[in-house]
């Protein structure tokens, strides 16, 4: 049994805040970090890191400037600036993750409705168009292709009126609405494809539907609160990927304009850092955000604030019998920005990269400490440098603390992790039915 349980300390621990002790509740708390017990470090997990941190004062980097936290359940492994607010880049989706998951749930999905003030006679829809967006940040080529090729089965192969847009619309990540409304209206035509499309749609599967939609009008994009004058037909609604996948997409890949683009709908930045740390547990002090993406060095957290909340992920995914395996990347499964890194296989990490800082943050498997849960923030020129030394450090507790045959349930995804493209067109709803006024609120 693992020195944590055997010690008697987290049982002593559950009694103080009220906890009956049981072997489930033991388990539970090696699966998530809770609060952390006053006390002193580990001392090998304390020796390592002191080490580690040598390595790049000799390097010329300021310890002061790096930040370390280790933690196994609620057991307080080593700390370096724990409690220090640092540059922590990317980690910063961390916190707009957890806001994600607690304003909209795991299953949300952005719906994008297409409707139409005309008519469909012989393949030509006269009249306009139009497009009611409801902010889908995973709104790209493959979606839009799928969209296309729906409206082409509804009969729709011309448009003489216009391409209106209302509501909050993005087309591959482009928060402009006009420049998203024209890279949409590409999308419909396989005609007008510049190389960008024509090269998504050579990854999708042989024989893909090239839709071939032409719009004789111009774009119109009404400002926001103006509503629509004309009754409109619905004609279809296009459903995005659950949040969990859209989540998941946007961790793998360190997508920032996914992740502003959540921050925004949450309530902005102050907004995603008050309820990350209420959500946490955490002093606000602790998380100070300028975006949701992490661009710019005003984005701070500190060591410990990025690993509680890992925690309140977690916890909040346990309930829906999942794991953090089910929005971010795994090592030695998911590409994206582990590509090429050597962290060891089966942790659930997180990235973050500027000019000068390098941050890594998740949970590493191990067969002494269970689940140890670490944040690892550098200040540095040499990214690839931080990078490698991270890996090591990572390599080096884990000799010391043994590896694991098979990836804890308790960390293994429960959720194949499909690209949204293919199944896009199954999420397209035909509405063409009824007749009737289509607002711009959301």
């Amino acid at each position: 049994m693992l020195e944590l349980f055997s010690s008697g300390l987290v049982s002593l621990w559950l009694t103080a805040a009220g906890v009956k002790s049981s072997p489930v509740s033991l388990a539970a708390l090696q699966d998530t970090p809770w609060a952390v017990i006053p006390g002193t470090s580990d001392t090998t997990a304390q020796a390592i890191v002191q080490r580690y941190l040598q390595g790049l004062t000799q390097k010329g980097l300021t310890q002061t400037a790096q930040g370390i936290w280790l933690q196994t359940g609620p057991m307080r492994l080593t700390s370096n600036q724990g409690d220090t607010p640092l540059p922590a880049a990317s980690l910063t989706k961390v916190a707009t993750s957890l806001v994600a998951l607690n304003t909209w749930g795991l299953q949300h999905r952005f719906e994008t409705v297409l409707s139409t003030n005309g008519t469909i006679e012989q393949g030509i829809l006269h009249g306009d168009l139009v497009v009611q967006g409801g902010a889908d940040p995973l709104m790209v080529w493959e979606e839009a292709f799928a969209i296309g090729q729906t409206l082409e089965q509804l009969g729709i192969k011309k448009v003489t009126g216009n391409l209106v847009i209302t509501g909050t619309f993005l087309m591959n990540f482009e928060r402009d609405p006009q420049q998203a409304a024209e890279l949409f209206k590409q999308a419909l035509n396989a005609k007008e494809w510049l190389e960008d499309a024509q090269y998504i749609y050579q990854t999708l599967p042989p024989n893909s539907p090239r839709p071939q939609i032409e719009i004789a009008g111009t774009i119109q994009v009404l400002p926001p609160g103006q509503s629509l004058t004309t009754p409109q037909t619905l004609l279809l609604r296009h459903h995005s990927p659950p949040l969990v996948q859209i989540l998941k997409v946007m961790n793998v890949d360190s997508n920032n304009e996914i992740s502003e683009t959540l921050a925004t709908l949450a309530g902005g930045a102050v907004a995603v850092a008050e309820k990350a740390a209420q959500l946490s547990s955490t002093p606000r002090s602790e998380i100070l955000l300028a975006n949701g993406s992490g661009l710019g060095m005003e984005n701070r957290l500190s060591p410990r604030a990025v690993c509680a909340m890992f925690a309140a992920i977690q916890r909040y995914l346990q309930v829906h019998d999942l794991t953090i395996a089910d929005i971010f990347p795994i090592s030695g499964t998911d590409g994206g920005t582990l590509d090429y890194r050597q962290i060891p296989p089966a942790a659930v990490v997180k990235t973050g990269t500027l000019n000068e800082v390098s941050a890594l943050a998740g949970v590493l498997p191990t067969r002494d400490r269970g689940l140890v849960w670490f944040t690892i923030i550098n200040r540095g020129t040499d990214i690839e440098d931080l990078r490698q030394q991270q890996d090591i450090l990572l390599q080096t507790l884990l000799k010391q603390w043994g590896t694991v045959a098979t990836a804890p349930i308790a960390i293994s995804p429960n959720l194949p992790y499909t690209p949204p493209a293919v199944t896009a067109s199954s999420r397209n709803e035909v509405l063409l039915r009824s007749t009737v006024q289509v607002s711009t609120s959301e």
